[in-house]
């Protein structure tokens, strides 16, 4: 007879991380993830001491792939600084991870320390915009004024519902970011 097999500790995070994204930091709860994962919540507690470890290793897998992985894979694609910049972007707000930073942004405007965590992640992220932007455009002022723009045109678009005319919102949003990046 063949051993149990447990479900990994993975599959709990990135059922976990689903879970937030759809629901916010209470749609994380062992019952209902058991129950989308089709196992008994006994598997859970092998992995796990207890909800809140769960909730701090969703955030630790949220903080590495959206800050180590992405910075990894634009630096191994290459390409000049302003590239990087665009595929910075377009991975760290993809639509796989942009849900889940969307869910830790509203979940740190009630928790100390997941806000302490949103701002560790958030001021590597500036670090890098800064580090690119630095390399062709020469004023202190002028690239973190730069940063800032590309980092809240990534964050802030998401949140805007105005229309653009005849103008679609790519187009619009490829503008704003040509001219962070001139």
């Amino acid at each position: 007879m063949p051993a149990p097999t447990r479900t990994p500790r993975t599959t709990w995070i990135d059922e976990g991380l689903r879970a937030l994204a759809a629901g916010g930091p209470d749609a994380v709860r062992i019952e209902p993830l058991a129950r989308a994962l089709g196992v008994t919540r006994g598997g859970f507690y092998w992995h796990f001491k207890d909800r809140r470890a769960l909730l701090d290793a969703i955030l630790d897998a949220w903080e590495r792939r959206s800050t180590d992985e992405v910075l990894e894979r634009v630096e191994r694609e290459g390409g000049d600084a302003r590239d990087k910049v665009r595929r910075a972007g377009a991975l760290t707000f993809s639509r796989d991870l942009l849900p889940i930073d969307l869910a830790v942004r509203d979940w740190a405007r009630r928790d100390k320390a997941v806000a302490r965590r949103l701002r560790r992640v958030d001021n590597r992220r500036i670090a890098y915009l800064r580090s690119l932007i630095g390399t062709f455009c020469p004023d202190p002022d002028e690239v973190e004024g730069r940063s800032m723009l590309a980092f809240s045109l990534a964050i802030g678009n998401h949140f805007i519902a105005a229309e653009h005319g005849a103008r679609g919102r790519a187009q619009v949003l490829d503008l704003a970011i040509e001219r962070v990046l001139a």
